[in-house]
């Protein structure tokens, strides 16, 4: 019997063909992913109590006591092949699940409500403009310093990683910009280029206050989705983004390569602070783990018992998790899909809306800029799409889910498990 490599219904995966899972089936291994997460040195930056005055300003107050992660390649590589970027979340054996907005702010500490962080690309003589005003140095072109509008982190460590102690406060204002630019650039909004940062987001610090009022954990939740959306194709071999949300996302709500708890302290990802995982594993063993994952390696509602731990601000927003919304950081637009993971909510899972086909190809500036415009509406109106599960006749029994699941979704990456799934759906 010849069996496509593809869920049974192709409604909702329409990408398979260019999904590295289609890949896995076949036999063809890509290897690890290399992540790109530049977090070793934040632990250099010496900041003076002004200094911290402003970060807390700037609403990273709780993410700079983060700091250095150790990443555990082997299990986000195996995370990366569940992720599906037609839904933005984890297809795995019993359901879907993602990362969503709440857990932004428990896990990073970071504003998940807000203004929406927008703006455009500069060019190299506007980002030397913008360095030179808000920085007051320059990065050398020569040295190589500066390239396309991105200034290395390495250059930023290096010349502005110890405030002097007769500071005026412009130079003070400085070298705290120049931090918040290392640490999102090393962090959230880490890309493949591995040790540059855009000057496009150095504005976002001009004024401190101003930059309190932006939502950076929606912002970073938009980079992660299409960090881990690019690197679920096929043909990718990095991942960027934040991948301590996603590492410690797993640890929270999966018993795969979990390592013991620290003590508990906000925000939750100290929990997992020099605690290694089972880095040795190799890529195969998780993916087989996640293969073979059963409710007893799951925990739906991680978060409950360290409720007492939460600062009342962020406690008062965690009901946007369950915002169906648009989520936007620059030129990227995402879609925050809390309805099709409802469980993580301690509601029960109905089968969910149908998914809306993306063009990703070919699109034209002035239909980014109507799509754009039209996200920051769907955030503007984000507290009104807070999604519950339904009641009355709605309901949905979970059998009825999960036969509905096994049909659009892939369960199981290893060929063997695979085809015996397939062929019990299709004889459904």
């Amino acid at each position: 019997m010849d069996i496509d490599v593809g869920p049974v219904d192709p409604s909702v995966l329409y990408e398979q063909d260019l999904h590295v899972s289609s890949a896995v089936w076949e036999g063809q291994e890509r290897g690890l992913l290399r992540c790109q997460e530049h977090t070793s040195l934040l632990h250099q930056w010496k900041l003076t109590d002004e200094q911290i005055k402003l970060v807390d300003k700037a609403g990273f107050g709780f993410f700079r006591k983060i700091g250095p992660m150790s990443l555990n390649n082997s299990l986000i590589s195996a995370l990366v092949e569940r992720w599906r970027r037609e839904t933005n979340t984890f297809h795995l054996p019993l359901g879907e699940m993602t990362i969503t907005l709440d857990e932004v702010a428990l896990v990073l500490g970071l504003e998940i409500d807000g203004d929406p962080i927008v703006g455009s690309k500069v060019g190299d003589e506007v980002a030397m403009d913008m360095c030179g005003r808000l920085l007051g140095k320059l990065p050398s072109a020569a040295n190589k310093e500066v390239n396309c509008s991105r200034v290395k982190l390495n250059w930023l460590k290096r010349t502005f990683s110890e405030c002097p102690e007769d500071a005026s406060f412009d130079v003070v204002q400085a070298h705290t910009r120049a931090y918040l630019l290392y640490l999102i650039g090393s962090t959230i909004f880490a890309t493949t280029d591995g040790d540059k940062v855009s000057v496009k987001y150095l504005p976002l610090f001009e004024d401190f206050d101003q930059a309190g009022r932006y939502a950076w954990g929606a912002s970073a939740l938009a980079c992660l989705y299409r960090a881990l959306g690019n690197a679920s194709l096929k043909s990718q071999s990095n991942i960027c983004g934040c991948l301590t949300l996603l590492q410690c996302w797993s640890y929270f709500h999966l018993d795969i390569g979990r390592p013991e708890k620290s003590e508990a302290c906000f925000p939750l990802a100290l929990l997992w602070k020099g605690k290694g995982s089972r880095s040795k594993t190799d890529l195969s063993e998780y993916r087989r783990e996640l293969d073979d994952l059963d409710p007893s390696k799951i925990t739906w509602c991680p978060y409950e018992r360290f409720e007492n731990l939460i600062p009342p601000h962020i406690k008062d927003k965690l009901i946007l998790g369950r915002s169906k919304t648009t989520l936007v950081c620059f030129e990227k637009i995402e879609l925050h899909f809390p309805d099709r993971c409802l469980r993580q909510f301690g509601k029960r899972q109905p089968i969910p809306q149908k998914v809306k086909r993306r063009d990703r190809k070919n699109r034209r500036l002035d239909d980014l800029d109507t799509s754009m415009s039209l996200a920051c509406e769907e955030w503007a109106e984000r507290g009104d799409h807070i999604v519950d599960s339904p009641g009355g006749g709605n309901v949905v029994d979970d059998g009825a889910y999960m036969e509905w699941y096994a049909r659009i979704s892939i369960t199981k990456l290893y060929r063997e498990a695979f085809l015996e799934s397939q062929v019990m759906n299709m004889v459904k």
